[in-house]
């Protein structure tokens, strides 16, 4: 197979005879990057809920000081990890933290791949949980307060759901985030798209096609990913009720409280 051009229809006819050829090292690619980002974007909402939503309970004033001490250190021990994670690049939080642990955990670079991208998520899932807890309307957590739940009974049944519902546009942007940025793995030899595409085209000496076509599967990887998003969010969207914000706030706290009640 002959490659003579990097222009016209022969640039397009030697990206789709490197598409032909390679498929199968460009399809374990993109499966590999969306193993990784997809798990690690799910692990690092779950580190966000706790650490976000911890972080902005608040503390009562009748708690015993040990509890104010705790939730002070905790504060800022969170601070620490979501400045430090969202401070510094990724490529260079992966391999200092897979060339630091390597020797200890054994561990493989897609493992510690889907290990980076969760702790790095969740220190900005962290901050976009907080951001939707404050977007609840206080009047909820007073009248949840009110019905005699704990500020943690509030924050569960109460505020954390609907902060996550508030928040569903910038969690799966951060998603689609992810899949790109997954591209940084490389630097610890994860086979993920990036590692595949620049594989063929050191092999080919053909980087401008080889990363053209590279180019057009990550923009379908996150169209497709942000059509799925926007479908999901509209569905979310026709569970609101068209009751007024006091009625749907009332209703809403009664529902949890008998949830608790029942626990």
């Amino acid at each position: 197979m002959r490659y003579t051009s990097y222009t016209g229809v022969n640039f397009i006819d030697t990206a789709l005879s490197i598409l032909n050829r390679y498929w199968p090292s460009l399809w374990l690619g993109v499966k590999t990057t969306l193993l990784i980002s997809l798990t690690g974007t799910l692990i690092g909402l779950l580190i966000g809920l706790i650490v976000g939503g911890l972080k902005a309970t608040e503390v009562e004033d009748t708690s015993p000081s040990y509890v104010k001490i705790s939730k002070k250190i905790y504060d800022l021990l969170s601070t620490i990890y979501i400045e430090v994670f969202r401070g510094t690049p990724m490529m260079v939080q992966a391999v200092f933290i897979y060339y630091l642990l390597r020797p200890a955990l054994g561990w493989t670079p897609v493992v510690a791949g889907i290990f980076i991208i969760s702790i790095n998520t969740g220190s900005y899932m962290s901050e976009i949980i907080r951001s939707g807890i404050q977007s609840v309307d206080k009047g909820q957590k007073e009248s949840a307060r009110s019905l005699g739940m704990s500020s943690i009974q509030t924050m569960r049944y109460v505020i954390l759901p609907q902060a996550v519902k508030n928040s569903f546009p910038a969690m799966g942007n951060e998603f689609i985030v992810n899949i790109k940025d997954s591209s940084v793995l490389n630097a610890i030899s994860v086979t993920e798209l990036y590692f595949q595409s620049n594989s063929i085209a050191g092999s080919l000496f053909k980087f401008r096609e080889t990363f053209f076509l590279t180019a057009c599967i990550y923009l379908i990887l996150t169209t497709t990913t942000s059509f799925i998003l926007k479908r999901v969010e509209k569905r979310l969207n026709k569970t609101q009720t068209s009751f007024p914000t006091s009625q749907t706030t009332n209703e809403v706290i009664d529902h949890q409280k008998k949830e608790v009640v029942e626990k």
